[in-house]
């Protein structure tokens, strides 16, 4: 197979981390565009260090990107923050910063590369979705509807670049990332595994796998679609099974 351009913004660590190796392992050109430089020993390919919030700044980089290697095949639009807090006790800035990255982030990178892929008549855009953006989850309510919206774009430029490029997003469930450790005790690991039918978190490798599927020849005739990956949680009905701040 021919070596592709494979563009992943957050790509420093878990999810991205993750599918940056799978594509590099692949033989693929992976540049993984993140404001942490990774840590010693996890580079993967090209880093650049990139704001996905900054509009210019990420068309520059992409533009960039094009001009060093030929062309943008496959891009990917994982960087992504989570706060877990009640609703009632967010803030304007909080809400503001989550939305930015997650939303308006994606939108950037996707629109820098589709000025690419339109004119080369080739790509695929693809992006880290949620389970939360099919499901309601309390103490997350800015992160699940910005997950909501990256689904809602993925359907939406399905349809206005077909047929030439392709957009998908994964869904993942439960991830043991740094960031969901982050937020967890043991006690609450063990609670929420409890309520998945597979009885774990996912490996960042099994949500790569999703990943470099979508951007294989074998997913062609894929597009505008969510590929769930969650070991089974909502077809358990487990995603509402939460205790309430009434509770």
């Amino acid at each position: 197979m021919t070596a592709r351009t494979v563009v992943i913004s957050g790509a420093s660590s878990g999810i991205g981390l993750a599918t940056a190796r799978r594509f590099a392992e692949a033989g693929d050109h992976v540049v993984n565009l993140d404001l942490s430089e990774p840590a010693p020993g996890d580079a993967v390919g090209q880093w650049l260090h990139t704001d996905v919030t900054d509009w210019a700044g990420v068309r520059q980089t992409v533009d960039g990107v094009v001009a060093e290697h030929g062309s943008v095949d496959v891009v990917i639009a994982n960087a992504g923050i989570s706060l877990r807090r009640p609703f009632v006790e967010m803030t304007e800035k909080d809400i503001r910063q989550l939305m930015d990255i997650n939303v308006m982030g994606v939108m950037a990178l996707w629109q820098a590369a589709a000025r690419h892929m339109i004119e080369a008549r080739s790509g695929v855009l693809l992006a880290t979705a949620s389970t939360n953006a099919s499901a309601g989850y309390p103490y997350y309510a800015d992160y699940n509807a910005s997950k909501a919206a990256v689904l809602a774009l993925t359907r939406s430029l399905a349809l206005e670049l077909a047929p030439h490029v392709r957009t998908a997003c994964v869904s993942p469930g439960y991830v043991m990332t740094p960031m969901q450790r982050a937020e967890y005790t043991d006690e609450m690991f063990a609670e929420v595994n409890a309520k998945i039918p597979a009885n774990r978190h996912a490996d960042p490798a099994e949500i790569a796998e999703t990943f470099f599927f979508l951007a294989s020849d074998g997913a062609r005739f894929v597009t505008g679609q969510q590929l769930v990956v969650d070991g089974g949680e909502l077809a358990g009905g487990t995603a509402s099974a939460h205790g309430t701040m009434f509770a």
